[in-house]
């Protein structure tokens, strides 16, 4: 084996699990949302909510136990997942109780509260229980059924405000797609992971682009055919899109051929423009979206689209407030489909560059864990998890804004919906369980005090030789983990001591005068990907 370098960790170096640094930061999302929750009290009625309080408990509570199942079962997960998600997740609540103050006879949050705590508990659980992410590989197919099955049943139930995505039993709704999302996503990550090769090297080239064969890429083309087929009959085009979008993005990361991305631009606006004519309902949203005044200028008052474009408006740099804003008048749907405009509104454009960049932060730190890790179902697990919310969060706020047609969805975490904050609390924890194994460092790591290489799935600091990789598995010069854990504010792929890592290219160990040659070991065996090149 290669001797280690000079500058190797000295014996007795604990690779940092950062569960101070998560601890810290969920002290402040929850106090930042406590502190929301107050203003929007004083604001509307001069005075203090009386169950402030218990809000604070209730969401500090969710963020210990989230916190607990990360430092006893993943305590090398990233710190920044699991704080983010709480902000979010009491940004969504504060929102809620601040309109619920326009609907009295209808309030909403305390729901929304039981179903964070679902969530939390959901989490939790999947943290706890699932202990290596690829146990998930072997359930594709199960996975790909359930999510079908799930996509099916609202079809034979009434459509509610044009769509069929609604189960309701006794007075209790849910959305069954929310959660056959996640199992699509499974499906697609263990499918493209066992044939990726095959995607990407064979099949039949038509000008510049080389397509697999139908035995190949059938299977799951079939599949998403399928799941688009169901989601047009129950006229809910933005889950529609959004399982389009992550089935691009990961045909693209397994594959690494740029074209596929062209081709699923093409499809899909071939798709949204016969969809947008032949449906009556999609095709009322089309023309609201190209004429949002339209309804102004017949005499018949401000579409819900043009309410949100004037609450946008007039939060202008600094927002009105919190409290402060006209959100009663966007209607029905401002809990859910349009309660960015309220955050616009009275948080202003700096508020909402914000959110974006906690949305856009979590989903960064999703792709790294992805990118960090070895096996490629993991890899393509988690580029398609943080997908899902990029993508939603794209879809929504596009359409809230008039960049394009609207969708029924709801925004991750703040929109009210409890089956949308159980998925995505699901997603965030298999984003947990992903990371730790990214960041992990080897069992003889804990023995020694070395950090050494991990093998697939597991972490790379320095001090040791990095094992056999293809070259398609990561970019140039990234680390294993991100720098092992210690890198969080690092560049990809750099020494966690901030050293510089020029002479050791693809993140090896640079070779010293007194170094002997390398000797067979189990890290120049072939890995799952093939031998080294």
């Amino acid at each position: 084996m290669t001797a280690p370098t000079a500058d190797a960790p000295p014996p007795g170096l604990r690779m940092p699990g950062r569960r101070g640094t998560e601890l810290a930061l969920l002290a402040g999302a929850v106090l930042i949302s406590v502190c929301g929750y107050i203003d929007v009290g004083l604001a509307r009625q001069n005075a203090v909510p009386g169950d402030a309080a218990s809000y604070g408990a209730g969401l500090a509570a969710l963020a210990l136990l989230g916190h607990l199942a990360v430092r006893f079962r993943a305590p090398y997960a990233d710190p920044l997942l699991l704080p983010i998600a709480i902000l979010l997740n009491g940004l969504g609540l504060l929102l809620i109780f601040r309109l619920d103050l326009e609907t009295p006879a209808d309030r909403a949050s305390p729901t929304q509260l039981v179903w964070s705590a679902l969530g939390v508990g959901l989490f939790a659980a999947v943290v706890l229980l699932l202990r290596d992410h690829r146990t998930l590989q072997r359930y594709a197919y199960v996975s790909v059924a359930a999510g079908l099955a799930l996509m099916v049943v609202p079809i034979f139930f009434p459509a509610v405000n044009g769509a069929k995505i609604w189960i309701r039993v006794a007075g209790f709704s849910f959305q069954p797609g929310e959660f056959a999302k996640i199992l699509i996503t499974v499906f697609f990550a263990a499918y493209l992971a066992a044939n990726r090769n095959a995607l990407a090297h064979t099949g039949n080239r038509m000008w510049k682009l080389q397509f697999p064969t139908g035995r190949v890429l059938g299977p799951v083309v079939a599949v998403w055919l399928v799941s688009v087929g169901v989601l047009v009959l129950e006229r809910d085009l933005g889950t529609s899109l959004l399982f389009f979008g992550v089935f691009v993005v990961l045909l693209y990361v397994a594959t690494g051929r740029t074209g596929w991305i062209a081709v699923g631009l093409l499809l899909a606006a071939a798709g949204a423009a016969a969809v947008g004519v032949l449906e009556p309902h999609v095709h009322s949203r089309v023309a609201d979206w190209l004429h949002p005044f339209a309804s102004i200028t017949a005499g018949r008052g401000a579409s819900q689209l043009a309410q949100s474009l004037f609450a946008f408006a007039a939060g202008g740099l600094l927002g009105t407030g919190l409290g402060e804003g006209h959100s009663a008048l966007i209607g029905f749907a401002m809990k859910s489909d349009f309660i960015l405009a309220t955050y616009g509104e009275e948080l202003g454009l700096t508020g909402l560059t914000a959110l974006f960049l906690l949305y856009a932060l979590l989903v960064a730190r999703g792709f790294r864990a992805g990118l960090a890790l070895r096996d490629p179902f993991g890899r393509l697990l988690a580029v398609g998890l943080a997908s899902l919310l990029a993508v939603q969060v794209f879809v929504i706020a596009g359409g809230v804004m008039g960049l394009i047609p609207l969708t029924g969805m709801a925004m991750p975490f703040l929109a009210q919906g409890g089956s949308s904050v159980v998925t995505n609390w699901v997603i965030v924890a298999l984003l947990v369980r992903v990371s730790d194994s990214a960041r992990r460092p080897l069992p003889d790591a804990a023995e020694t005090g070395v950090i050494a290489a991990a093998g697939p799935g597991g972490a790379r600091s320095s001090g040791a030789s990095a094992p056999p990789y293809e070259e398609d598995d990561l970019p140039y010069g990234y680390g294993y983990g991100g720098g092992g854990g210690g890198g969080d504010g690092g560049s990809p792929g750099g020494p966690p001591d901030g050293r510089d890592a020029g002479h050791a290219p693809h993140g090896r160990s640079a070779p010293t005068d007194h170094d002997a040659p390398d000797t067979p070991d189990s890290s120049d065996a072939p890995d799952d990907q093939g031998s080294r090149r």
